[in-house]
């Protein structure tokens, strides 16, 4: 029993997933302070205000409705993205580009493959093995 539960831990998935959910909440640290310490301020600047939550509110027979407080969640979620996309995932794939480039691998391989006399051929023959079948 407890070797099964050793074997469990020590697969490399469980230890890889550990792992990107430590560095996950780390980074996600760092997201947080460049949307509300850098962005938000920088926004705040320009519209007057640090968020939306005060715009169009509406007073429905006593209710508040808040339409401002979903433009600041959009807001957020939009800075939010776009700072992870500009700092993480454009660099990464400029860096994996640049390295695929170096050491010459092709990101195409699947077209060049697709475009082969011999690769058509085949799945000519499958295909009409398969109507023959029928």
């Amino acid at each position: 029993m407890l070797s099964g539960f050793k074997n469990f831990i020590m697969k490399g998935n469980v230890v890889d997933l550990a792992v990107a959910v430590v560095m996950g909440t780390a980074f996600g640290a760092v997201v947080t302070a460049l949307v509300n310490k850098v962005l938000m301020p920088f926004i705040s600047g320009l519209v007057g205000a640090p968020n939306f939550d005060s715009f169009a509110k509406v007073n429905l027979n006593g209710n508040a409705i808040e339409f401002g407080v979903l433009l600041t969640a959009i807001v957020n979620f939009l800075l939010i993205a776009a700072a992870i996309y500009f700092v993480v995932v454009m660099p990464m794939n400029m860096m994996i580009e640049r390295r695929n480039r170096r050491l010459g691998i092709n990101k195409d391989v699947k077209k060049d493959a697709a475009e082969d006399p011999q690769v058509a051929l085949l799945t000519e023959i499958r295909d009409a093995l398969k109507d023959r079948a029928i």
